[in-house]
């Protein structure tokens, strides 16, 4: 699965950098990470870091994805940030309810968009 394998790559990227990553979420259309980055690295660095290669290994195992995403940008440009010293359990419990947040925020979407008139098929 997709998710798993950019979840490892992840993993693997920080821990070369000597980043931990203490709670994350593949989701399907993003990511959600606490991680812990060493005092001496930027976070703009690691992230940078991050984005750039793991697009690189991303397309290097999976090339069909280079038709879909193009110039071979998988990440979007932007991110966000903030310190988590005081809330780290409160934000980790955050990041492992986000896929179930999104999937039913998915769910009550696709309820929207059905006809009640039509009936079921």
């Amino acid at each position: 699965e997709n998710r798993k394998e950019i979840g490892g790559i992840l993993r693997q990227l920080s821990e070369w950098k000597g980043v931990k990553i203490v709670e994350a979420e593949v989701c399907p259309d993003h990511i959600h990470m606490l991680v812990e980055i060493p005092p001496k690295m930027s976070v703009a660095g690691y992230i940078g870091f991050l984005k750039g290669k793991s697009s690189l290994m991303i397309f290097q195992r999976h090339g069909n994805l280079k038709y879909k995403y193009g110039n071979r940008s998988f990440w979007c440009r932007g991110y966000y940030v903030d310190t988590a010293e005081k809330n780290t359990k409160k934000i980790a419990q955050y990041i492992q309810n986000q896929l179930k947040e999104d999937q039913l925020t998915d769910q009550m979407t696709l309820k929207e968009y059905m006809d009640p008139l039509a009936g079921n098929k």
